[in-house]
This record gives C-alpha cells, sequence and structure tokens, in this order.
C-alpha cells in the first residue's frame, strides 16, 4: 500500500507504457489523479500527442489540457515505481500468439525496475503469460526478486473504440494481484480513475481468463447469427424480419451478423484456444466460431458476384463502391478489419472498387492496405454499392443520396452488410437489395 499511497500523493510517479487506444485514454485518466509518465517507441505518435492531436479520434478534447508527460525516451521510466503495460497482442501467421511486444515491454521495464515498484499488464493475454512470461523477464532483467522486491498485477482493459457511452470510467474494472498487498494496490489506484468500481478477481489467471472469454463469448454468438443469415439466404428468408420477430421474447439475445474485426474479438479467441491446445484440449466451438466468422468476407464478396451475375451485370467492368473500411462503425481503428476481406476477393475478380470512409485516415488506410480513399461525394454512375461499415454518416443517407450515386442502369444493386437500411426504401426504387 505503501506505492500507491506516494502515487497517490504524488511523490513517486505512475508510467503507461504503450499508447495506443488502450494506454492513451489510460494515462489521460490518471494524470487528472497523479503524476503520468505517458511512453510510446513511436516518437511521431509522442509529438503529436505533446501538440494536443489524437490520431485515434477518442480523446481530442482531453488531450489538449492534459498534464501526463509524453516520452519516446526509456530513460524517463526510471523516474516511475508503477506501470501499467497496454501494448497490442496480436497473433502470428497461424492464429498462434505474438508475445513479442509484451516481451519487449517487460524487458523495458525490467532494466529500470527498482526495489518496492508494481507493474500492471493490461494487454489481453491467455491464462499464464503474466506468471509464466512476464514476471521472468522482469527478475532476469532487473536482477530483483519477484515478491519480495516487486510486485505484479494483471488489469484487463475493456476499451471499446467509438463508444461514447461505454468509456473508461463507467466500465468496471476487473483487477487483480500477485498477493493481498499487490491486489489492493492495483485496486486503490484504479479506483481513482474508475467511477464504477473494481472488481477484485481471486488470481492474476482468473483476471486473464476473463477477458479473453468475453470477447470469445461474443464472437461465438455473433458466428451463430451469421451462420443463421447463411442458412436463411439460401432459404431465401429476410434474416432481419427473423431477428425482429424472435426478438419480442424477452430472453432472446439481441446479436446481428455482420462482419467481426478489430483487435480484440476477431484476435482474442485464438489466445484462448491456443492455451487450450498447451494443455491437450482441442477446442470445438471456438474455433468454429472463429472459422464462420473469417470468413464472411469472402463469402459476402461471393453473393456480390452471384447477384450481378444474375441481374446481367458484367461485374469486371461494373463501377463497384465499398463504404466503409474501418473495423467498426464510427471508429477510426483499421486494424484488423474484415472489411479488407471484401475488397480482396472482389480484386480477385477483377473488380478494383472505390473505397469510401470518412472515420478512416486515408495515409494509414493506403499504408496498411494499399488503399487510396475516395470522398462520397466523388460517387457518380456506380453500379454496385457495398454499405459494409454502419457508420452514423451512412446511416443518414437515404433514397435520394443512393440514386444520386447510381447511374441509370436497371442493374443498380444495393448491398447492405449490416441490415441498417428498410428493404422496402430501395426495392420499391428499383434497386436489388441484398443484406446479411
Amino acid at each position: 500500500m505503501e506505492i500507491y499511497q506516494k502515487i497517490a500523493d504524488r511523490v513517486d510517479k505512475l508510467a503507461v507504457v504503450g499508447l495506443g487506444y488502450v494506454g492513451l485514454p489510460l494515462a489521460v485518466a490518471f494524470a487528472k489523479k497523479v503524476d503520468v509518465i505517458g511512453f510510446d517507441l513511436n516518437s511521431e505518435k509522442v509529438m503529436q500527442y505533446r501538440n494536443g492531436i489524437d490520431a485515434t479520434g477518442e480523446l481530442e478534447l482531453e488531450l489538449a489540457g492534459c498534464t501526463a508527460e509524453f516520452t519516446a525516451d526509456p530513460d524517463k521510466l526510471k523516474e516511475a515505481r508503477c506501470f501499467i503495460v497496454a501494448v497490442p497482442t496480436p497473433v502470428k501467421s497461424g492464429n498462434v500468439p505474438d508475445l513479442k511486444f509484451v516481451r519487449d515491454a517487460s524487458r523495458l521495464i525490467g532494466r529500470v525496475l527498482a526495489p518496492g515498484s508494481i507493474v500492471v499488464y493490461e494487454s489481453t493475454v491467455y491464462p499464464g503469460v503474466t506468471e509464466d512470461v512476464c514476471i521472468p523477464i522482469l527478475e532476469e532483467e532487473s536482477g530483483l526478486a519477484f515478491g519480495t522486491d516487486f510486485k505484479v498485477g494483471y488489469s484487463p482493459e475493456r476499451i471499446n473504440p467509438g463508444d461514447r457511452v461505454h468509456r473508461l470510467e463507467n466500465i468496471v474494472k476487473i483487477v487483480s494481484g500477485s498477493d493481498p498487498e499487490a491486489l489492493e494496490t492495483v485496486a486503490r489506484l484504479y479506483e481513482l480513475i474508475i467511477e464504477a468500481g473494481v472488481h477484485r478477481a481471486e488470481s492474476i489467471k482468473v483476471a486473464e481468463a476473463a477477458k479473453v472469454i468475453e470477447n470469445a463469448q461474443r464472437d461465438i454468438n455473433i458466428a451463430f447469427m451469421n451462420e443463421l443469415s447463411m442458412l436463411f439466404n439460401e432459404m431465401d428468408i429476410d434474416t432481419n424480419a427473423v431477428l425482429r420477430a424472435a426478438g419480442t421474447k424477452w430472453n432472446f439475445l439481441p446479436f446481428r451478423p455482420g462482419l467481426v474485426g478489430g483487435h480484440c474479438i476477431g484476435i482474442d479467441p485464438y489466445y484462448l484456444t491456443y492455451k487450450a491446445e498447451d494443455t491437450g484440449y482441442h477446442s470445438k466451438i471456438i474455433l468454429a466460431g472463429r472459422h464462420i466468422n473469417d470468413g464472411m468476407g469472402k463469402y459476402i464478396a461471393q453473393q456480390v458476384i452471384k447477384l450481378a451475375v444474375q441481374k446481367g451485370l458484367d461485374i469486371s467492368h461494373a463501377k463497384v463502391a465499398v463504404l466503409g473500411l474501418t473495423f467498426k462503425e464510427d471508429c477510426r481503428d483499421i486494424r484488423n478489419s474484415k472489411v479488407i476481406d471484401i475488397i480482396r476477393e472482389l480484386q480477385d475478380y477483377g473488380v478494383q472498387p472505390l473505397v469510401v470512409d470518412p472515420c478512416a485516415d486515408g495515409k494509414q488506410a493506403y499504408k496498411e492496405y494499399g488503399i487510396e480513399l475516395t470522398a462520397l461525394e466523388e460517387l457518380h454512375d456506380i453500379q454496385v454499392a457495398i454499405v459494409a461499415v454502419a457508420h452514423s454518416e451512412f446511416k443518414q443517407l437515404g433514397i435520394t443520396e443512393y440514386t444520386g450515386m447510381f447511374g441509370s442502369g436497371q442493374a443498380n444493386i444495393m448491398i447492405d452488410v449490416k441490415g441498417i437500411y428498410p428493404r422496402s426504401l430501395f426495392e420499391n426504387n428499383g434497386f436489388h437489395y441484398w443484406s446479411l
């Protein structure tokens, strides 16, 4: 508890290592209560934060008056006694967990770790990583003894990019520690910024497992909806109409079909199944859900091609527009976006679609996917529109705007992936409409 008090009294500093969608909100929130060092290896990103510019678009106003000291200098971390690790945990080829960033962050912290410090991991991992992978690195790099010289905690991130309602401060935070004292230290630190309160998990492994099953559960439920949509498509039944009808029962879960990407739901289940395989258990439901969701982009593109052929459209010469590139609505994040699967599959058929996304950064889209974004107002004489992401700006478009985008042909095709528009609106105006 001594660590907590010194940080609360601004005698010692708290450092957030990794300033992305998770780390930046943490640094900004803690800076309102304690002295914070925000560290990231990306010096360009750090300079933007210093100038009050947030590329994620999540914290522009809060960042302007933030007192955190943003830096790319590892030596500045020597001033901290509490370290919160918020680095990415992606998957490698073959959907194997990539712990490179967590390992590197642990090495970095280990080199500056002083006696009496605590290290808290927020990165999503499979159960056991904190204790079996991270702690040995901290000991090796620091020469200190875990449990005696320093303590460790784990508090999984629950940030939901683009969500203006569920924010860091009003989402209950799971906290855990390597011993009772560490647990209380971590809990009290987060209680400084989390208005919704904290949940004290019984162990670090429990907290790690809780995080991965949150996203695995959502992934499986969406996979079920996606499988239903494919089934109903073959039966010529409107999936959204079915869901509206079924949703009248009080205990029907309101999941919907769609693309499942991003840096959480589309990745975290693989961390759980990897650990399952390591223990000798072969996942059935979790991997089945992942298989379905990973294939939805290709499936949607194939339905576009099928519908185009049925309507007599020469798809290789058709003008196709894809509306949306980010992994979810009203968010700038394009990491692991499954919209790219639609685009790549169309390209395999010789189609070079125009891609529109008012939320995505053009430079990042080109760097990540080699895609040059087109402005919405530049869409003219198209034959196919694929609304892949339910951005608010797209939801506000009416039949007049879409009629203006299309040519005067008889094979105007609207692919409404998420079903954000009434089917009748387009069918009554001569469009061929399809949705999941």
